[in-house]
């Protein structure tokens, strides 16, 4: 029978007895927490490459909601592994503490990158945690930063891990072992209440990308439907310091291309022909909502300037004093696409100040935090 057993202290004190633990139990644990990794980590690379796209990289503008799922996916998954984490690092709790700490150079080693595979991983869970509830305060660095940084290292080590840990993973999962497995009626009852938490919090957070299950989405930081104009907002007008520049009534939009420029008060953009786009706000903390946005097609405006909307990019530049997203790049896929607007109203009201008014850009399948609220400037940059 495969057993996994508590490991005495010096003195003969043993930490956390259960006949739970075990091998099995603990290869289970890592196979299902590596299912999670592995989508957290493409999902979230995903979002990365979208957010800051290398000059090989191309997002398209379609399916409109690809990133809605794609990010509402990374969030939930990554939400559901903090049980999953708990119970495996429960499962091996008492191996941390065994006596002598250090046998041989090799288990020095091995010891070392289980440390950088649980701390990576703490950091990972805990961080995302603490971003998707806008609470900063504890991460003296910027999140984005760290979170995918730390990504690649925790990669690596599940990668060493599994490499040191397999022939023992298959032996534990073996028919073999499962039928000699004394403990196995118990330890399901605990599989089957990890698996339980995990599906509750899962339950009670998706509603804040699924709209269906909001009105189950008790645990969500964000709901869908409270904000502004029924959608929510992550930065206010106050907190970015436009409220003055916005309500300004001499505001220019200044579209500038290889044509010439425009500079287009309220009224003028208003004149302009009018298009209107049910599109979503998707934010990477993985809330979204969906709005019935109006306003003028970013392709015209293009075409005003002398641009070709169908191979320019676009660079849209916020009133916003200073901010690491006060500039964006829209790409031709965006550009050309007839659902780009650079929207003024919503729900055939004029913009709320905190949701962009005067104007904000809304395309089709783009990161929230690309959709550029409080448009100061529109610079046509050229062929994509």
């Amino acid at each position: 029978m495969v057993r996994h057993t508590d490991t005495p202290l010096t003195g003969g004190a043993v930490l956390f007895r259960s006949r739970l633990r075990s091998v099995r139990l603990t290869s289970l644990l890592g196979v299902a927490l590596g299912v999670t990794f592995v989508v957290c980590f493409m999902t979230g690379l995903l979002s990365h490459l979208v957010q800051h796209p290398p000059d090989w990289f191309r997002w398209p503008s379609r399916p409109v909601g690809l990133y809605r799922f794609t990010q509402g996916l990374h969030v939930a998954t990554g939400l559901a592994t903090v049980p999953l984490l708990g119970a495996k690092l429960w499962s091996v709790y008492p191996r941390l503490f065994a006596w002598p700490p250090i046998r041989s150079f090799g288990h020095a080693a091995g010891r070392a990158g289980v440390a950088v595979l649980v701390a990576a991983s703490l950091f990972q869970v805990v961080g995302g945690v603490l971003n998707i509830a806008h609470w900063y305060a504890p991460m003296p660095f910027f999140f984005t930063a760290g979170h995918y940084w730390v990504a690649w290292l925790m990669a690596g080590a599940i990668l060493a891990h599994v490499g040191v840990q397999l022939p023992v993973v298959r032996a534990a999962l073996s028919r073999a072992a499962r039928e000699a497995d004394a403990d196995a009626v118990s330890r399901r009852g605990l599989l089957a209440g990890v698996a339980a938490a995990a599906g509750l919090i899962t339950l009670t957070t998706v509603g804040q990308t699924v709209r269906p299950l909001a009105g189950l989405a008790v645990l969500a930081p964000r709901r869908p439907d409270a904000g502004p104009q029924g959608v929510p907002v992550n930065r206010t007008a106050d907190q970015a310091d436009v409220r003055a520049r916005a309500l300004d009534p001499s505001y220019r939009l200044k579209v500038t291309g290889p044509g010439g420029h425009a500079d287009l008060d309220l009224a003028a953009l208003h004149a302009l022909t009018r298009h209107t786009a049910e599109l979503p706000i998707a934010c990477v903390e993985g809330w979204s909502a969906t709005g019935r946005w109006s306003g003028v097609r970013l392709r015209d405006l293009v075409t005003l300037v002398g641009g070709d909307p169908e191979r320019a990019s676009v660079e849209v530049e916020s009133l916003e004093p200073a901010g690491r997203y006060r500039t964006s790049t829209v790409a031709a896929e965006h550009v050309r696409d007839p659902l780009t607007l650079i929207a003024l109203l919503l729900d055939g009201e004029p913009l709320h100040l905190d949701h962009g008014f005067p104007a904000r850009l809304i395309a089709p399948n783009r990161p929230g935090v690309l959709q550029t609220k409080w448009l100061a400037r529109i610079t046509v940059r050229g062929l994509a």
